[in-house]
């Protein structure tokens, strides 16, 4: 068995090499020749912690696995990051336990790997303002990923907590950008692009604060209950997913499908759109909306890659087992 400790993840997978295998992993989707299996998420009723499962295989690419992980708000006071995860690769032909890979970096990486594949496939191509709502851990990640994909010229962010801000202005200073902190109507009059990555239980952004021809990737809903845009919204905008029907239970879309304003047929792949079987955004004035809830496949994915590397670079941990 190989195992590849999370301190070797950032030596051995690049952002862009996680936003091809995510690409590629959602078109596999589209084709139905990969599946996630039911998803397993619980609070379990100590130290505050969320935990769960997500896994699948992909007959493509033969990655079968799992991450088990979650959440554990407490764990920044000790020194850690609050989302803690394990990747395990299974051998497809025997079952055997094929790879652990530490998932922590690899979760964020594909996480925005998928809101980065959205703004590809579906935001104005002359798209230039970059509108972020959230400056937690994972924002960071977001913001590098959607500056790859359009040759945006400002960034505008909203964060309940102002003085957090400051990690993406650092980020926008990097890219030699201008950042300017705005309240919600503002961000909303100025972008062509919208992510959201917070992890509010109540609508942060307005259907009236979306201007026609936005592309809003909406990162943050993994989990029931969680919202982070009005659910007027999702009824006037067109809707993709990674997987509709996590987006109808987990995700963004599952408040307005419990409200009538959209149904689970009117929700389309993301991996329709690569695949060139759906068009993605048909007018310039449409508003489109991807609802990125997270999928087991992704991770699998991204840990093959990693694992692929570490056994190229010749720093993988081979283990009797």
């Amino acid at each position: 068995m190989i195992i590849v400790p999370e301190f070797r993840i950032a030596e051995l997978v690049s952002s862009s090499e996680c936003f091809v295998a995510v690409e590629r992993v959602f078109a596999s989707m589209a084709r139905r020749s990969a599946y996630n299996f039911p998803v397993i998420r619980e609070a379990i009723g100590h130290a505050d912690a969320l935990y769960g499962f997500k896994s699948g295989f992909d007959r493509e690419s033969l990655a079968l696995g799992l991450k088990s992980g979650g959440f554990w708000p407490g764990n920044l006071d000790k020194g850690l990051t609050n989302h803690q995860s394990t990747i395990f690769l299974f051998d497809a032909d025997t079952g055997r336990c094929r790879a652990v890979v530490g998932g922590n970096l690899l979760t964020a990486l594909r996480t925005a790997a998928a809101s980065a594949v959205s703004i590809k496939h579906l935001a104005r191509s002359d798209a230039r303002v970059l509108g972020m709502i959230g400056a937690g851990h994972q924002s960071t990640f977001q913001l590098r990923a959607a500056l790859e994909q359009r040759r945006f010229e400002k960034i505008v962010g909203w964060n309940i907590e102002p003085a957090a801000l400051s990690r993406l202005e650092a980020v926008a200073a990097e890219k030699g950008l201008p950042f300017e902190a705005v309240d919600l109507d503002e961000l909303g009059a100025q972008a062509d692009v919208i992510v959201t990555i917070t992890s509010s239980f109540s609508p942060i952004l307005k259907a009236a604060q979306v201007r026609p021809g936005t592309h809003l990737a909406c990162m943050g809903t993994d989990t029931k209950g969680k919202q982070e845009v009005e659910a007027e919204l999702l009824g006037k905008a067109s809707i993709f997913t990674d997987e509709i029907a996590q987006s109808v239970t987990i995700g963004e879309a599952q408040h307005a499908v419990s409200s009538g304003l959209l149904t689970a047929e009117a929700i389309t792949e993301i991996g329709a759109v690569i695949n060139g079987t759906h068009p993605g955004r048909r007018r310039d004035d449409e508003i489109t909306l991807f609802d990125g809830t997270g999928v087991g496949l992704q991770d699998l994915a991204v840990a093959s890659a990693a694992v692929d590397a570490a056994i190229a670079k010749g720093v993988a941990i081979n283990v009797d087992f």
